[in-house]
């Protein structure tokens, strides 16, 4: 036997394996057989909230969907997903925030800026012809108390059945998580920044 093969008795016991993990795969794509728009919310206090979320407008637009997209609290910088998603004619992208709380540090200004930003993302939720509403620091929003959980979660519940929404940001409070049908949570274990390294093109902005 070449060195480094497996053995055969191995690769039997891995064969069968892989076999059931197929069976058991198959079973649970057989009992998926709905077909209807999801809430997907993105959380935590790790890096990828975002970029995950435009990995999915990405999908959507190789689908052939039509996106709608309102970003929140970003809009101190242009960044790298605005300007690129922009050339789509496919995506209408509203980067309608004024930077983080901590940068405005005006309640009254982050509410108005809130409320002005969901008007926008709302039109989204009732247009039929929009398959994937990405909602960018919506979340983190929320949480702030800068816009009334019960109006977001009614919007959500009333949008067309076909369509997608992804929401992002720290603190999805547990009205949100109820909702949605699909919550990740991304844990911080170690980032960049920490070690003084600050945000750079192609990256983060």
């Amino acid at each position: 036997m070449n060195e480094g093969a497996e053995k055969p008795d191995f690769a039997e016991r891995h064969r069968r394996r892989m076999a059931r993990k197929k069976a058991l795969m198959e079973a649970r794509i057989a009992r998926a057989s709905e077909d209807r728009g999801v809430v997907v919310v993105l959380t935590g206090n790790g890096k990828g909230k975002s970029s995950s979320g435009f990995g999915m407008v990405a999908r959507a637009l190789g689908h052939g969907m039509r996106v709608g997209v309102v970003q929140f609290m970003k809009g101190r910088f242009v960044t790298g997903e605005a300007a690129f998603f922009r050339r789509f004619p496919e995506v209408d992208f509203h980067v309608m925030g004024e930077g983080y709380t901590w940068e405005t540090q005006d309640r009254e200004r982050d509410r108005r800026a809130a409320r002005a930003a969901w008007e926008k993302a709302r039109t989204m939720l009732e247009d039929s012809s929009c398959g994937l509403v990405l909602l960018d620091e919506l979340a983190l929003v929320l949480k702030y108390g800068h816009l009334p959980v019960g109006e977001v979660i009614a919007a959500l519940r009333a949008r067309p059945p076909g369509q997608h929404v992804i929401i992002t940001g720290r603190g999805a409070g547990p009205e949100l998580v109820a909702v949605a049908d699909t919550v990740t949570e991304m844990r911080a274990v170690k980032h960049a920044f920490e070690a003084g390294v600050r945000a750079q093109k192609g990256i983060e902005l």
